[in-house]
């Protein structure tokens, strides 16, 4: 079975994005990033891959850290997971999110509310 875990908090920490989860409902252990990213547009959430032994664990990057995600974009900030008081970084998270971003302007096929939200929070021309 697969997790899905919301990571709803971003903090700026020594020159590196921290995203975490408010709530997880499962132990995760020996938790790898596999550097690959997927878009949720009927949630408006890019999905980060992550593997726990197993599974795989879907990071769930919604709309309302975008404008975090923005920043360490812009800036070329290092982005790292925290859990269970460790950090993970999201290895070729910048690059994949650069790719995706430009693959939903201008693409219907990821919903006009997704389009629509992408280059209004990331200012794609």
């Amino acid at each position: 079975m697969n997790t899905r875990i919301e990571l709803n908090k971003a903090t700026l920490e020594n020159n590196i994005l921290l995203l975490e989860a408010t709530e997880i409902k499962t132990q995760l252990q020996d938790v790898e990033a596999k550097g690959q990213m997927l878009v949720d547009s009927d949630h408006l959430a890019f999905i980060y891959i992550l593997e726990s032994g197993d599974e795989f664990v879907y990071a769930s990057l919604p709309d309302s850290i975008w404008p975090h995600l923005k920043e360490a974009l812009d800036k070329e900030i290092k982005i790292e997971l925290k859990l269970n008081n460790e950090q993970i970084e999201l290895v070729n998270l910048i690059d994949e999110l650069s790719y995706l971003l430009e693959n939903i302007k201008d693409n219907a096929n990821y919903g006009e509310e997704m389009e629509n939200k992408v280059v209004e929070i990331f200012a794609l021309a």
